[in-house]
């Protein structure tokens, strides 16, 4: 399976697995949802590159996660982001994949254009080798 397809669905179900995160959401989709109800998460791009050596498969990864909250301040979404943090550095296996390393690289929280409320915008690096 694919570094991008593994460590996906890998993060998907893990975040979805957090009870705290979860507790905090109305939703947590994969790609943009067609209806959703703020609060709720999105896990979106998943860009891949080469890592590897020359015995090693291996992808650095760059995944997306947005977080979508309709209150007058962002402060809800701070706690969010601690377990999305949480949880994609706790990334294990992942259909055939070991996570050796996940970074944050940069994240923006700004208002929305479309209506009122906030989304957090988070991007990861994360790096996975064969196994």
């Amino acid at each position: 399976m694919s570094a991008e397809v593994a460590v996906r669905g890998a993060l998907v179900a893990a975040l979805r697995g957090d009870a705290a995160l979860m507790a905090g959401l109305n939703g947590l989709f994969d790609g943009a949802p067609g209806r959703a109800s703020a609060p709720y998460g999105v896990v979106g791009d998943c860009i891949a590159l080469d890592w590897g050596a020359k015995d090693l498969d291996g992808r650095e990864l760059v995944v997306t996660v947005s977080l979508f909250d309709a209150g007058e301040a962002p402060a809800r979404l701070a706690g969010l982001l601690a377990r999305v943090d949480a949880v994609l550095r706790g990334l294990g296996l992942a259909g055939g994949w070991r996570v050796v390393g996940a970074r944050l690289v940069r994240s923006r929280v700004a208002r929305t254009g479309a209506r009122d409320g906030w989304q957090a915008l988070v991007d990861y690096r994360v790096r996975v080798v064969g196994v």
